[in-house]
């Protein structure tokens, strides 16, 4: 399996801040979950004081308007979890797809390499095509013939 050592510094820094971004997705503990949230409208319907103002812990419109966006803001963030997983898989099988085609690449130190698409990896999800024994990333790709 490539490294990413074996790619051009230019290509080392695109998946080096792609995998920094997919751990910072991962690692992100700041996110309130549903049950969070529930338990502090919970806790705020039960006890009026901690609402903020005293004697007052909102109605119950504020109540649901709180939920319904909370759920709204729940709803977006995973259909963009799933957009970004859709244009992966894409990617993916454009890549597979392109396995046996003539590319002309663009090196980082701006040389062309022109070759035959032998074969596919995945770093991260991210596909990478093999030309000449060398990995590059697809959007070093400046044309592609049959």
């Amino acid at each position: 399996m490539a490294d990413i050592n074996s790619f051009s510094p230019m290509g080392r820094t695109q998946m080096q801040q792609a995998e920094m971004t997919a751990q910072k997705e991962r690692s992100s503990g700041s996110d309130i979950k549903m049950d969070d949230f529930l338990k502090i409208l919970a806790a705020t319907m039960s006890n009026p004081s901690l609402g903020g103002e005293s004697g007052s812990g909102g109605s119950n419109t504020d109540y649901i308007s709180q939920l319904v966006q909370f759920t709204t803001l729940e709803q977006l963030k995973e259909l963009g979890t799933n957009m970004e997983h859709t244009m992966l898989m894409a990617q993916q099988q454009q890549a597979i797809t392109m396995i046996g085609q003539t590319v002309t690449l663009m090196t980082d130190d701006n040389q062309t390499v022109t070759g035959t698409i032998d074969g596919v990896k995945f770093l991260g999800g991210i596909p990478t095509i093999k030309v000449a024994g060398k990995n590059y990333l697809m959007s070093q790709i400046t044309e592609l013939a049959k």
